[in-house]
């Protein structure tokens, strides 16, 4: 869920993006934190709470199981913990969320691997309808063997098949949201007695090596047609697959140097191999601010939070998004020195991000994480923790911060109540919504009648227009 800002003269030159960033769940990127007293993240399965995060979000002018950890298969770190576990799906409260509201877009994350295009381009279609255009698909491949084996497979497919994959993929959805209905086609003609003219609605006839769709897409085109496409992968299919596709992309660091590098190598490729403007795309560093009137206060909720939090979830988590069980590795190892150069690597980001802290092992890594996950978690005053938000913006072109939670929804309230008075006194932060009532990639890119994706991407050749004969409008064939 977004909102984009308009830096004044003085500031950066580009709009500044704050995401809420949740899960349907328990505990998200702050294992063990249902503890605390003020926060309500167990009330997951109720609707209203959900509406009401929508609504106070909106009201501040917002955008918008893991089974590694000691040993494969094993759950109970994270079911003992509530580290993302229970969760449920989440395209299924949008709706709710949207009809409580009216500008704030839903970004919402769909795996390519488990499920048929034909299928998602259908639901998000019915979402995009009954939101009036403010959905976003982030789109992932998935990482976990826990998620294939409960989907009818004995392991994930190979990293980069899963790229290959999710390529054909969302050119199926492509096809089917852009290429199969014309935007006039639903005509209502009630003395003729027709609803759609057929000689508007086509199939799409795609083969190709892993999807055979004959289409046609069984919805109408709705608000946005292609929801707004968000990632979140930096690995080298990713950032191609990134590159080409991606109107926002998700980065994650403790300090902007971290990703300063993937961000300037997807701009560049976007621009190089696909043409596209890599000003467009907009990139949200992840953050989990913990605030106070005072450093001191600050620091205070800090430590305790550190103390609610759940090491074991925390490494739960860890061997979900890494793949890596620290649980092998002693109580008191270093880390650093680990055969394991994805280990070396993580902590040799963290040591730079946080130097006070002389030797990491397990512990130091899980109660690293306990709150905010992989991402930075600046401690202090509104003012310092802008100050935070500006080095980011400079150091590594973010566009826009994706902002995580401790408590929920007690994190949120402390950045709409002490941050975000701070980033308008800057300049930073806007006022309203560029588009009222407009569709999530309206407010996006702060242009009214920008529903479709841009001229340069790569969905946009896909449109048939209206107006334009069948015979006028060959859909690309990418095969």
């Amino acid at each position: 869920m977004s909102a984009t800002t308009t830096a004044t003269a003085d500031q950066p030159r580009k709009k500044l993006i704050l995401n809420a960033f949740v899960e349907m769940c328990s505990g998200h990127q702050s294992p063990g934190l249902w503890r605390h007293p003020e926060d309500e993240s167990y009330r997951f399965n109720d609707v209203d709470h959900w509406v009401e995060l929508a609504q106070l979000l909106e009201s501040a002018k917002f955008h918008g199981g893991y089974d590694v950890y000691k040993g494969p298969r094993n759950l109970e770190p994270a079911i003992i913990s509530g580290a993302q576990w229970p969760v449920n799906e989440p395209l299924a409260v949008v709706p709710a969320m949207a009809a409580a509201t009216k500008n704030i877009g839903f970004g919402v994350t769909v795996t390519t691997t488990y499920e048929q295009p034909y299928h998602l381009a259908r639901r998000l279609s019915t979402i995009d309808h009954l939101t009036k255009g403010r959905v976003g698909w982030n789109i992932v491949t998935g990482y976990l063997d826990s998620a294939a084996r409960n989907l009818g497979h004995s392991q994930q497919p190979q990293h980069d098949d899963r790229y290959a994959v999710a390529e054909e993929y969302i050119k199926v959805t492509y096809k089917l949201w852009e290429s199969s209905w014309r935007s006039d086609a639903v005509i209502l003609d009630r003395e003729r007695g027709i609803y759609t003219d057929p000689s508007r609605v086509r199939e799409i006839n795609h083969v190709g090596k892993y999807f055979s769709v004959p289409g046609p897409h069984i919805c109408q085109p709705s608000p946005q047609r292609t929801p707004v496409i968000l990632q979140a992968g930096t690995s080298k299919a990713g950032k191609n697959f990134a590159a080409q596709h991606a109107e926002a992309i998700f980065v994650a660091g403790h300090s902007p140097s971290v990703v300063a590098k993937n961000i300037s190598e997807i701009r560049e490729l976007a621009r190089e191999n696909f043409g596209r403007d890599p000003q467009s795309i907009k990139f949200l560093a992840l953050l989990c601010p913990v605030l106070g009137r005072t450093e001191e206060e600050a620091v205070e909720k800090f430590k305790y939070y550190r103390s609610l939090g759940s090491i074991d979830g925390a490494l739960a988590l860890f061997g979900g998004w890494t793949g890596i069980d620290l649980n092998k590795y002693g109580d008191d190892q270093e880390l650093r020195h680990v055969e394991s150069n994805a280990i070396r690597s993580a902590v040799e980001g963290w040591s730079k991000a946080t130097p006070e802290v002389s030797k990491w092992t397990k512990a130091t890594v899980g109660q690293h994480i306990t709150v905010g996950g992989l991402g930075a978690t600046p401690v202090g005053t509104p003012a310092q923790v802008a100050d935070q938000m500006e080095r980011w913006v400079r150091e590594a072109d973010v566009d826009g911060f994706n902002l995580a939670y401790a408590i929920k929804p007690g994190s949120f309230k402390d950045i709409i109540d002490l941050l975000i008075p701070e980033l308008r006194k800057r300049g930073l932060f806007w006022d309203d919504y560029a588009v009222e009532k407009g569709t999530f990639r309206e407010n996006l890119y702060g242009k009214k009648g920008q529903s479709g994706p841009p001229a340069d991407h790569p969905a946009s050749k896909y449109r048939w227009n209206a107006g334009v004969d069948a015979a006028d409008h060959k859909i690309p064939d990418d095969e």
